[in-house]
């Protein structure tokens, strides 16, 4: 996070830096904005801020995002945030059903957001993978 001095800063300003913010806080602006799902496409990194050019005590590393934001219903169960990860079922039938709306077919990646991670992770199976994020959303698919 930025101190006030960085906020503050006309140059920063200009170079679109000083109204900066972490990821996590700008999907929960998204959100809270009624965006019911939200696709992080893009991750890259853009600038440092640090201590020998700017008034700061620590680096502070700004990341640049592509977001497509959907103004669909909000889900009962909270939003759909996409960063990239992706389910892969390997077990001993022809696929996985959650009875959620996710039907996993045997060794193929299904894009899934992160709220459905966790919900199949907390089913504590051993027959099913979960990516780490990638922040590269494209919509899912093998191919």
């Amino acid at each position: 996070p930025m101190n006030d001095q960085l906020r503050n800063d006309d140059r920063l300003r200009a170079l679109c830096l000083s109204g900066s913010l972490p990821i996590s806080e700008y999907v929960k602006a998204l959100t809270d904005a009624g965006f019911g799902t939200i696709e992080i496409r893009a991750r890259k990194p853009y600038r440092i801020l640090d201590p020998k050019h700017y008034p700061t005590d620590k680096l502070i590393y700004i990341e640049s995002i592509e977001v497509a934001a959907i103004k669909d219903p909000m889900p009962k169960d909270g939003p759909c945030v996409f960063t990239g990860k992706a389910a892969i079922y390997f077990g001993t039938d022809d696929y996985f059903d959650d009875k959620a709306g996710h039907v996993l077919l045997k060794n193929q990646p299904l894009a899934i957001c992160d709220k459905t991670a966790a919900a199949l992770q907390s089913l504590n199976r051993d027959d099913i993978f979960i990516s780490e994020s990638t922040f590269h959303y494209d919509g899912g698919g093998c191919c």
